[in-house]
């Protein structure tokens, strides 16, 4: 955050030097503010683009062209995705809900004047708010690592990172690679770069520090079981002890020290520094206090949904999965509010299925106290993870209409002149069997049938032969 900013917010919030001007147009008459495009942020830009609010001007603070979806990361690590396939285009989702994108972060609000300020200096006012800027790494223990750190958030810049480290390892004979963290998303991380690491050839060890319960702690028995089964059938050395950075990698709780050419931190989630300074009512670790509906609990013109928000009536786990499901409730909401409509709760399930990649394509399913494992609940995976991304794809273009080019190829000499063949011959040969006994007797002729039998023969051989030359020119 910048020092200037800061020093504003601390003397003086947000002094009213030059606010960022309302569209002149006469017929808006509110500003709605989308902070952050995380995934619950998603659905609501889903939402207006079928909504459309004509009378209120909606911006979308976000420093990001695109979305990179945290489901597929680890499929992503271990070589089962491109980059692209794991992106959300959000400047064109905003354009089609008629939102405008201010490529910036928000670094600094107050909730009580109704205004925010960006990184690059704007101060905006605001009617309505909707924070899903998502949470921090918690690393503070481990900066001691230096260069070797690399925190799983922000996404982004992991993603410029990873290559970087899997050159490495494969270049450097015995590079060591720490997870530490062993939630969902440490497990999932030290078990793809294992498979990435074998996959590239590179002669290099994957460490888990586990602290706590040891990995998974979480879930049920029978997932942590068949998770410590993965991690040792991958050689992952699993620490049950707790880590801080060091000069060399990493120091132990039990005093070794992990000599580490990276440590990549996957540890709890850490709420924005900003938050402190807002006037939000907070909860006890600094995140958003919302109730039921998504809706701040001391300012009625802001709502939080992600990681970066706490529920006071009950507890909801910090995952992306409630954040997926709590985003259409979220967009009603904000829509609601914008006509005087009622609210909706987010009912959270009490149980929520996981499905953990475990690095090859096998992934361990969990819910509540029932796990399975195996290639076919990847298969499931993928399917969810592509069918998410695929959600906010802009629309397929309408299929151009094959039938002028369908006409052209009928109507063509060689065509037309085949199917004349056919038609003659076959004609020919059909008035002869049906009414040739008759003619033969002077009872006259049908002529309807006569024309029949040619033009019958004549359409069925132009059809076929013109489909013919129509699906072979395609495919050249």
């Amino acid at each position: 955050m910048s020092t200037e900013i800061l020093g504003k917010l601390e003397s003086a919030p947000f002094e009213p030097a030059d606010p960022m001007p309302v569209p002149q147009s006469p017929a808006v008459t509110s500003r709605l503010i989308l902070a952050g495009a995380g995934h619950a942020h998603l659905s609501v830009l889903q939402a207006l683009e079928r909504a459309r609010p004509s009378d209120v001007d909606i911006v979308l603070i976000t420093p990001l062209a695109f979305q990179t979806y945290s489901g597929m990361l680890p499929g992503w690590i271990a070589g089962h995705y491109s980059a692209q396939q794991c992106r959300i285009d959000v400047h064109a989702l905003a354009r089609r809900a008629g939102v405008r994108v201010i490529a910036a972060q928000l670094v600094a609000m107050d909730a009580d004047r109704q205004c925010v300020a960006t990184s690059d200096g704007q101060r905006i006012d605001f009617d309505l708010l909707s924070l899903d800027v998502g949470s921090e790494v918690d690393r503070s223990l481990l900066e001691m690592a230096g260069p070797r750190l690399l925190a799983l958030k922000p996404l982004d810049a992991f993603f410029e990172r990873w290559p970087q480290v899997l050159a490495a390892a494969v270049h450097k004979p015995g590079y060591r690679l720490a997870v530490v963290g062993a939630g969902a998303a440490g497990v999932e991380l030290a078990l793809a770069a294992r498979h990435a690491f074998k996959r590239a050839g590179a002669l290099a060890q994957v460490d888990l520090v586990a602290s706590g319960a040891g990995p998974v702690s979480g879930h049920g028995k029978a997932v942590q079981q068949r998770v410590a089964r993965a991690l040792a059938r991958a050689n992952v050395v699993v620490h049950a002890a707790r880590a801080a950075g060091a000069r060399a990698g990493l120091l132990l709780s039990d005093g070794t020290t992990l000599a580490c050419d990276c440590v990549i931190a996957a540890t709890g989630a850490r709420a924005p520094a900003w938050l402190g300074s807002s006037k939000l009512a907070l909860d006890g670790n600094g995140f958003v206090a919302v109730d039921a509906h998504h809706h701040s609990v001391s300012h009625a013109c802001v709502f939080a949904a992600g990681d970066v928000c706490a529920r006071q009536d009950r507890e909801v786990g910090r995952s992306g999965v409630h954040a997926v499901h709590a985003g259409p409730v979220l967009a009603a909401n904000l829509l609601a509010m914008m006509k005087g409509g009622a609210l909706a709760a987010y009912r959270a399930r009490r149980r929520s299925l996981y499905l953990l990649a475990c690095g090859p394509r096998d992934a361990v399913a969990s819910w509540g106290g029932w796990s399975a494992q195996g290639y076919l609940l990847w298969r499931w995976k993928d399917w969810i993870d592509r069918r998410f991304i695929a959600r906010f794809a802009p629309p397929a273009p309408a299929p151009r209409s094959r039938v002028p080019a369908f006409l052209r190829q009928g109507a063509s000499a060689r065509v037309a002149g085949g199917a004349l063949r056919v038609a003659l011959l076959a004609g020919t040969a059909l008035n002869v069997l049906n009414q040739g006994q008759a003619l033969w007797a002077g009872q006259g002729m049908h002529w309807g049938h006569f024309l029949l039998n040619y033009l019958v023969p004549y359409c069925v051989a132009s059809y076929a032969a013109a489909n013919y030359e129509f699906t072979r020119r395609k495919d050249e």
